[in-house]
């Protein structure tokens, strides 16, 4: 009985958690600051208005825990958050942020951000197309 009950204890440990900690994964650790996760709607207004605010490029990963795809390019996504330093890096899961992510159709859906404004967008995975993108608007 002891060993089912610490089973249910974690279970619900991990359903407590949000954003990149909710994934599950095994992610690279971000090293220069510029990764972000919205675990809520409110979070992602506020990120989202500091990147209409700010000149600093942006590009936000919308995603879902129950989406093969995006588990697969998201361990990719915070690796290459640590080869584009100036860029900022943001992990909103569609479920976690009901209302601001009613818009998104696709998991992932990726929108890259310049000036404040969104200037691109790639739907699915691939990380040599991310990275393709990720220079181009770096």
């Amino acid at each position: 009985m002891e060993g089912g009950s610490a089973a249910t204890t974690k279970g619900n440990e991990d359903s407590a958690k949000k954003g990149l900690d909710g994934t599950g994964l095994d992610l690279p650790l971000n090293r220069h600051g510029n990764l972000k996760s919205a675990s809520s709607d409110q979070s992602l207004k506020d990120i989202l208005l500091q990147i209409k605010s700010s000149k600093t490029p942006a590009v936000v990963n919308y995603g879902a825990s129950w989406c093969g795809v995006c588990s697969q390019i998201l361990p990719s996504f915070c690796q290459l958050s640590n080869n584009f330093p100036k860029l900022s890096f943001i992990y909103a899961d569609i479920d976690e942020c009901p209302e601001t992510t009613q818009h998104i159709r696709y998991t992932p859906t990726f929108h890259f951000y310049r000036d404040g404004e969104k200037v691109d967008e790639m739907y699915g995975a691939g990380e040599e197309r991310l990275h393709d993108r990720l220079w181009l608007h770096s």
